[in-house]
């Protein structure tokens, strides 16, 4: 079905749609999957509030047990409180984010009463970070390692430090970060959406489903296309409770009772973003009661 502008500063709904997936809250489904191993010994707070001020953290990782090894790649560094900057893809770590951030080390040492040397902070990113590596060896005096793909640990200041691009990790050693992406191809969604089936995670990690189902449409409708998974992506969306799978069956089948759905599902889904009655039912061609009954659900 196409999506009309209705937008008032001219961009398309298909646009808006990608701005408003939900990439961090998936990120941090995305470590607690990476460490789930160690869940007994770590505490993880999402979007951890700094001050009664707005400055937020994306994710604390929190060791109950101060002495236990971490054996992963991700978190050799960790120590007590472990800060986490995720950047969504098409986003990169600045300079200017470092420095933030690492006020942020500060204000949480202060604020928590810990020693500094008990923090270390991580930066993730879908990008090679070289602008900042840049800036850490030159200025900062910092000495850089890539000690393993696409995780370059900074030595040289009073915190462990590590920058990570999430596209060179290993998808044996980290697939939950490595496949939190908007340019997965189908054998790379097949995959992911196959692991999460496997091992019954659907239910608890519904914004990471969400944001790489949402950011990689084309290729779900290629895998619903390629294979007999159709069932198998139902049985997750459900558990999930994710409507999405009705849009890509819609699209992909080309079934008059998949597209009412689709249509249903992408009228509920501007509705829960905030879109007025009349723009929904422009966009999706329904009528404007039949919207308004969706809003009142």
């Amino acid at each position: 079905m196409k999506r009309l502008n209705t937008q008032p500063n001219g961009k398309s709904l298909a646009v808006n749609e990608a701005a408003h997936i939900a990439w961090h809250p998936a990120f941090v489904e995305a470590i607690k999957l990476e460490l789930e191993v160690y869940q007994d010994i770590l505490e993880f707070y999402e979007e951890y509030p700094l001050s009664s001020e707005p400055l937020k953290i994306d994710c604390v990782v929190i060791k109950k047990l101060k002495e236990a090894a971490i054996v992963k790649n991700i978190a050799a560094i960790f120590r007590e409180a472990n800060l986490l900057e995720y950047k969504s893809p098409g986003d990169y770590v600045s300079i200017e984010d470092f420095y933030k951030v690492y006020g942020y080390a500060c204000l949480y040492a202060s604020f928590e009463r810990i020693p500094i040397t008990s923090l270390t902070i991580s930066f993730i990113e879908s990008h090679h970070p070289r602008e900042l590596l840049g800036h850490l060896q030159k200025t900062r005096g910092y000495a850089v390692e890539e000690n393993s793909p696409g995780i370059y640990t900074i030595r040289g200041d009073i915190l462990p430090i590590q920058v990570i691009d999430s596209r060179k990790l290993s998808v044996n050693e980290n697939l939950w970060l490595k496949e939190l992406n908007n340019n997965l191809k189908a054998f790379e969604l097949e995959r992911v959406l196959s692991k999460i089936y496997s091992q019954g995670k659907a239910a608890r990690i519904k914004a990471y489903l969400d944001a790489i189902t949402r950011a990689n449409k084309d290729s779900l409708r290629e895998v619903i296309r390629m294979s007999n998974t159709a069932l198998t992506l139902d049985e997750i969306f459900e558990e999930a409770g994710l409507v999405a799978r009705w849009e890509a069956k819609g699209e992909a089948k080309g079934e008059a009772r998949g597209k009412e759905y689709a249509t249903l599902a992408i009228a509920q889904n501007m509705i829960n973003l905030g879109y007025p009655a009349e723009a929904v039912a422009s966009a999706t061609q329904l009528k404007i009661e039949k919207v308004r009954e969706l809003s009142q659900e």
